[in-house]
């Protein structure tokens, strides 16, 4: 681009970008081992790390079922004498190619899959796309291989100029985050570890996810400060078993389901406002009543989840608008009820007997409490091995896990009137707001406002920067925003904590560095016509990152 502050990257970035991508690095697969082998040993072959190999590490993940490595690496600076540390991040997994069918194997070929595409039937505006010098199609050519590269041809460069840095570097290649983040979490002890040996103050990290359009036509490049926060709430819903000869002496959970996600999914009272931004609102992922097999009995209990982001609720406030939500819910289902039961009586003149039931909603860990009060020892003894033997059962991911435990809790009520039980039952991902309250997080937006009027000087399309990446990922675990409370009412709520399921979130307080995410921009993630736009992700993206690394460290 001819500027001087501009680093020529462009075809480095392209072809590390091409690199990565032809290895098959997909999730919950040997890949991820593969490709962190590969980057290890490029890595461990720059000059600065042949002559400090103990700045270089390949390291198997901690309490996984899979054997798979985060690669990480470190520059000290000779700048100056600081002891502050930036942090650049990307995750070296994508998607699976099920949707490629019998082309997958050009998913990991960029080159022969664009040539294939200009003979296929693809929309108009993708096939004007197809110009090698401005687009790379690929699985993972833009979530988020391209970012990896950006990061990568960073780290060299600082590796090969550490006069340039007043402070450190601190690279993570981390496998595992399209699932179970297992790869960030293992990461964190490391970076405690290097904290405590070499003093690093990490001051800022800088995450190269993918970013895309907001909506049709979007001209747009966007830069987050911060990440939206995830939830997974989980309801189980007990009904009034009846055969369905006699449909109104009993209440079938499914009736109470559909009316809870009626109320829930879709739901705008449930967009979380913060720094001028609103989150989506929740939407169902799964809904099901628990019948193993066909009967003329309506079902006796049902399961529902949901998505549910937020910008500034935490887990505790969250339950709290949910079970208010369950409540009206429960409310509505039994209103209904009851006017399809007298117009029912009136149409067929049966008697109408009224209905015994009321609203009932109680979180898992209000159930826990009631039954541990009711039984005490026996009670927990009991629930504890149950969980124990469940963890034999490998076909139960957390969230199945978690749904089996609220069930076998469930028998042990007394009174088993139709009730909604309310839980979480996967990982959360922590929200992170990023709002100045702190000197790195002001020094970090300012270094990042200034990296951007610098750099749309001599880019023609807009660069606009918001306050929460709207994507899970791996940025909710390097800081915290909640306080003890709220990751307690986490803990407190979700069935499988402890056994199916624990995260140190103590690690990631400890660590508590302000983040942000400048990352490549393209089309159509996780999809088959998934697409890296080259000049913004192969040059903006690694000289934007730069000057924000520069800036924070020369504080």
């Amino acid at each position: 681009m001819g500027n001087s502050f501009m680093l020529n990257c462009r075809e480095e970035v392209l072809n590390l970008t091409k690199q990565l991508v032809s290895i098959r690095s997909i999730v919950n697969t040997e890949g991820e081992s593969v490709i962190a082998h590969s980057l290890y040993t490029m890595i461990a072959s720059y000059p600065y790390f042949q002559a400090n190999p103990e700045h270089v590490v390949i390291e198997k993940t901690v309490d996984d079922d899979r054997e798979r490595y985060n690669v990480l690496a470190y520059v000290k600076g000779t700048k100056g004498k600081s002891n502050r540390t930036a942090i650049i991040m990307g995750h070296m997994d994508t998607v699976g190619v099920d949707d490629f069918n019998q082309q997958e194997d050009y998913a990991f070929m960029p080159d022969e899959w664009m040539e294939l595409l200009t003979s296929e039937e693809i929309p108009h505006s993708i096939q004007q796309q197809l110009y090698p010098e401005e687009w790379l199609f690929g699985r993972g050519a833009l979530d988020m291989k391209s970012g990896v590269a950006s990061n990568l041809f960073l780290l060299k460069y600082f590796s090969e100029h550490p006069e340039k840095l007043d402070g450190n570097l601190v690279f993570i290649s981390e496998c595992d985050e399209e699932d179970g983040s297992h790869g960030i979490l293992s990461a964190l002890s490391t970076l405690k570890k290097w904290k405590d040996e070499h003093g690093f103050d990490y001051v800022a990290a800088i995450n190269a996810d993918f970013v895309a359009p907001l909506y049709e036509g979007d001209p747009n490049r966007y830069i987050y400060k911060g990440t939206v926060g995830k939830l997974l709430p989980a309801f189980y819903i007990a009904g009034a078993e009846t055969h369905v000869g006699a449909a109104f002496e009993g209440l079938d959970p499914n009736f109470i389901a559909a009316e809870l996600t009626r109320q829930i999914s879709y739901n705008p009272d449930l967009c979380n406002l913060a720094l001028g931004e609103y989150t989506l609102p929740p939407v169902a992922l799964k809904q099901m009543d628990l019948k193993t097999e066909y009967t003329v009995q309506t079902a006796l209990g049902a399961h529902v989840y949901y998505n549910f982001f937020i910008h500034s609720w935490t887990p505790k406030e969250a339950l709290e608008r949910l079970k208010k939500q369950a409540e009206v819910a429960f409310q509505q289902a039994l209103e209904s009820f009851e006017n399809s039961y007298k117009a029912y009586s009136n149409l067929s003149g049966e008697k109408y007997s009224g209905i015994p039931w009321k609203s009932r909603v109680i979180t898992y860990e209000e159930m826990d409490k009631m039954l541990f009060e009711a039984h005490g020892d026996a009670y927990v003894d009991s629930m504890n091995q149950f969980k124990k033997d469940l963890l034999h059962d490998d076909s139960l991911d957390i969230r199945m896990f978690a749904l089996r435990v609220v069930e076998q809790a469930w028998k042990w009520m007394e009174v088993k009137d139709p009730t909604i039980i309310l839980f979480y039952s996967s990982l959360y991902y922590p929200r992170i707001e990023l709002s100045g309250e702190t000197y790195n997080e002001q020094v970090l937006i300012t270094a990042l406002d200034e990296a951007v009027d610098k750099i749309q000087s001599v880019y023609e399309k807009p660069i606009k920067v918001k306050n929460f990446f709207p994507f899970i990922s791996d940025m909710s675990f390097m800081s915290l925003s909640d306080d003890e409370a709220a990751i307690q009412a986490v803990k407190d709520n979700n069935p499988a904590w402890g056994t199916k399921h624990y995260v140190d979130y103590d690690a990631v307080r400890e660590i508590n560095v302000p983040v942000i995410n400048i990352g490549p921009y393209g089309m159509d993630a996780h999809k088959k016509l998934e697409r890296v736009e080259i000049d913004y992700s192969m040059e903006i993206v690694p000289n934007m990152t730069k000057l924000v690394i520069e800036k924070v460290l020369s504080k």
